[in-house]
């Protein structure tokens, strides 16, 4: 059988076990391909299972005589289980006292089984460990990158190039990558021993822990600023309404009386929490159905609180101040010089495949300039969805990736070849920041030089 072939089986048996293994979900926001998206009710924030924003139709061709000859990417893990069993304990802690009490509704009845049923299946599974959901995010985002590329591929299978992988040794990221490499070689089995084993860099992949960015630890833990707007924002009255809205559809009204504002709040963040990872946790806990336990009024003002804290804590936060992102540019630098390398022919390299986090993802496109990605709050008019683009949704979801193609041509003239690179975002053909010129206006490729012209960072 021919790769294509190949290939094209491996797809379509892959995206036939997604189907299957989703089927037996109650909530359409379970599945993958649903047109229950984040900005209509599923609101899920940094938590929403991955879907490409781009396809083969929508992407442009080459200029004439220009071929990949190298591809990089870096990706967030896919979908995850929650970190651990706070949230769900808290949700708990008050439904078993309000059932005690006989306090609860009928739709709060309902409740606390569906949190037990997305606890136990996080714990089995394991708190942070990627899902079922999320390795198939990766295996699909793979064999898409092979039918985009099928002549680079034949190249690197060819040619016995290596395809190097690196992690931030997390076991998600590891997994992630596991998942994305078997992928590969789904599509293409020659693959299997050009693929290096993961290495680990958390200098490059997991640097906001690292020494070298204290001064962000620092940031997070004591900047005035930031705890200035955070607690703002959760002292807002919409925050206390939407808890107290909450509550009230779930427990009798002198049970919530009974309750203090704080624990009102505390609960309906948690359970907003739940909400948001219950789609990722879709395989494992097929019944898990949180939607009907949150309107859409409140899950609105609740997604917003918790995009504001990723948007001050990892995304442009507040104008004038880089401390969020200017991390990134070691992993700007590393794609730049990876494509150089390839260029200039000091690489074999067919492939660079990265495994990372959102605290890596986010601050990497607003170092970039990515769409949506840019917009610093003043410190005096906080970040709201009415005046900002930014939402955790687009910028990092779950499978998050950032893609460089690089192209190159062989004049026959005997002049040095050319580079060109292509980035896609999600899987969109996307443009390099404004400073950036591309080779003819309109067109997704740039020079190489350029991008390092333009990229440099201080």
């Amino acid at each position: 059988m021919k790769r294509t072939a190949a290939l094209s089986t491996a797809l379509a048996l892959t995206l036939a076990v997604g189907v299957l293994s989703t089927a037996g979900s109650s909530s359409a926001a379970d599945r993958p391909g649903s047109a229950h998206r984040t900005h209509q009710h599923g609101r899920y924030g940094t938590k929403t299972p991955y879907e490409p924003q781009g396809g083969p139709d929508r992407y442009q061709q080459p200029p004439a005589g220009f071929r990949p000859v190298f591809t990089e990417n870096v990706a967030r893990h896919g979908s995850r289980a929650m970190s651990g069993s706070d949230d769900a304990d808290t949700v708990l802690a008050v439904l078993d006292q309000a059932g005690g009490q006989h306090a609860l509704t009928d739709l709060g009845a309902e409740l606390a089984p569906q949190v037990r049923s997305l606890r136990s299946a996080a714990a089995t599974l394991g708190y942070g460990n990627l899902s079922a959901r999320g390795a198939l995010e990766h295996r699909r985002t793979a064999l898409r990158l092979e039918q985009r590329l099928p002549s680079l591929f034949r190249e690197i299978t060819t040619g016995k190039e290596p395809v190097v992988v690196e992690t931030s040794g997390v076991p998600r990221a590891v997994a992630s990558a596991d998942a994305f490499t078997a992928g590969l070689t789904a599509g293409d089995p020659a693959l299997a021993g050009l693929i290096k084993p993961p290495v680990t860099d958390k200098d490059l992949l997991y640097f906001h822990k690292q020494p070298q960015n204290a001064d962000y630890r620092a940031y997070l833990a004591d900047d005035p600023d930031l705890a200035a707007v955070l607690d703002r924002t959760e002292a807002d009255p919409r925050t206390a309404e939407s808890a107290r809205h909450t509550l009230a559809r779930l427990v009798r009204a002198d049970f919530l009386a009974a309750m203090s504002v704080d624990d009102q709040v505390s609960f309906a963040r948690s359970l907003y929490e739940l909400y948001s990872a219950a789609p990722d946790l879709s395989m494992e806990a097929p019944g898990a159905d949180l939607t009907r336990y949150l309107t859409d009024h409140d899950t609105r003002w609740l997604a917003y609180l918790d995009d504001t804290e990723e948007f001050y804590q990892k995304g442009p936060a507040f104008r004038g101040r880089t401390i969020t992102y200017r991390m990134a540019g070691v992993l700007l630098d590393d794609l730049l010089a990876q494509a150089r390398a390839r260029a200039a022919g000091t690489s074999r390299n067919g492939a660079v495949l990265r495994f990372t986090h959102a605290e890596e993802i986010i601050p990497l496109a607003a170092l970039l300039g990515l769409p949506g990605s840019t917009e610093a709050a003043d410190p005096a008019q906080p970040y709201t969805y009415a005046d900002n683009p930014w939402r955790g949704a687009d910028v990092a979801p779950m499978g998050a990736n950032i893609q460089w193609d690089l192209y190159e041509n062989s004049p026959s003239d005997g002049r040095p070849a050319e580079h060109l690179v292509r980035m896609l975002y999600n899987e969109k053909e996307t443009a390099f920041k404004p400073s950036c010129k591309p080779v003819a206006a309109g067109s997704a490729f740039y020079r190489l030089d350029e991008l390092t012209r333009c990229l440099a960072h201080g």
